[in-house]
C-alpha cells in the first residue's frame, strides 16, 4: 500500500497538550505536554506500557474529554475548548470509532446500528440504511444488513463496528485495540480491511494498539510513555 501525504493543514494539531486525574490524594498527569501532527490520510499507530496515558489521549482526540491546557486543532478548528453539544457534532461530523468491543444494540439488526449515527445528524431513515448497506459491502459484509449481533462472531462484528465507524464518512477514525479480542486470523484481516479503507476513503486512523506486528502496518509508529510521545520509526510504505 502507497499512500502519498499531501502537504497541506494538518488534519490534527495538538501543542502541548495536557491533562490530569486527582487519584485518591494524588495528581496523575496522563498526558504531559504532547505536540504532535497528523495528517488527512495517515495510518498512526500508538503503543506504550499500560497506564501510560494511551487511551486518555485516544479520548482527548475523539473529543470525548477536554485537556486542562494546550491546543486540539481538528480540520482547522480548535476544539479543545468546545461546549458538551459543540463537541457531540464534531464527533457524528468529523469522527468515527471503533473499540475493542464494539457493543451493538441488540434488538437492531445490523443494518440499523450502522444506521444510527446518519439517524443522529437527521438523514431520513430510508437514506440512512441505504448508506449503511453500502458501509456493509465496504467490509466484505453485504448480505448480513438484517442480522442480529447474536448471528455474528467477533471477527463479523468487528467489521460491522467499522462500517458503523465509516458510515458517516468521517475525515478520522479513531481505533482502539481494534484486534485484541480477535482470534489471529481475524486479527490479522480487521488489520487489512483498515489498511484498504484508508487508502481508498482517505480518512487518517489513529490506532491504540499492544501489538507490535499491527503498529508495523501504520505510516507511524509512536510510543506513549508517562503520557509523554516519541515516535519509534516511520514506514514510507506498510504491506497491505
Amino acid at each position: 500500500m502507497t499512500t502519498t501525504i499531501p502537504a497541506a493543514t494538518p488534519l490534527i494539531e495538538l501543542v502541548r497538550l495536557h491533562k490530569t486525574y486527582r487519584v485518591g490524594p494524588e495528581t496523575v498527569s496522563a498526558v504531559r505536554d504532547v505536540s504532535l501532527r497528523i495528517w488527512q490520510g495517515e495510518f498512526v499507530a500508538i503503543t506504550g506500557p499500560s497506564g501510560s496515558g494511551k487511551s486518555t489521549l485516544l479520548n482527548l482526540l475523539g473529543t470525548l474529554d477536554t485537556p486542562d491546557s494546550g491546543v486540539y486543532q481538528l480540520d482547522g478548528r480548535d476544539v479543545a475548548g468546545l461546549d458538551d453539544n459543540e463537541r457531540t457534532l464534531i464527533r457524528n461530523r468529523k469522527i468515527g470509532f471503533i473499540f475493542q468491543s464494539s457493543p451493538m444494540l441488540p434488538r437492531l439488526t445490523a443494518g440499523k446500528n450502522i444506521a444510527l449515527p446518519l439517524l443522529y445528524r437527521g438523514v431520513n431513515p430510508g437514506e440512512a440504511e441505504a448508506a449503511a448497506r453500502v458501509a456493509l459491502a465496504r467490509v466484505g459484509l453485504a448480505t448480513v444488513a438484517g442480522n442480529f449481533a447474536s448471528q455474528r462472531s467477533g471477527g463479523q462484528l468487528q467489521r460491522v463496528a467499522i462500517a458503523r465507524a465509516i458510515v458517516t464518512k468521517p475525515k478520522l477514525i479513531l481505533a482502539d485495540e481494534p484486534t485484541a479480542s480477535l482470534d489471529e486470523q481475524s486479527a490479522a484481516e480487521i488489520m487489512q480491511l483498515l489498511q484498504h479503507l484508508n487508502r481508498d476513503t482517505g480518512a487518517a486512523i489513529v490506532m491504540i494498539t499492544h501489538e507490535l506486528a499491527d503498529a508495523a502496518r501504520a505510516h507511524r509508529h509512536l510510543v506513549l510513555t508517562d503520557g509523554q510521545l516519541r515516535e519509534a520509526r516511520a514506514v514510507a510504505t506498510p504491506a497491505a
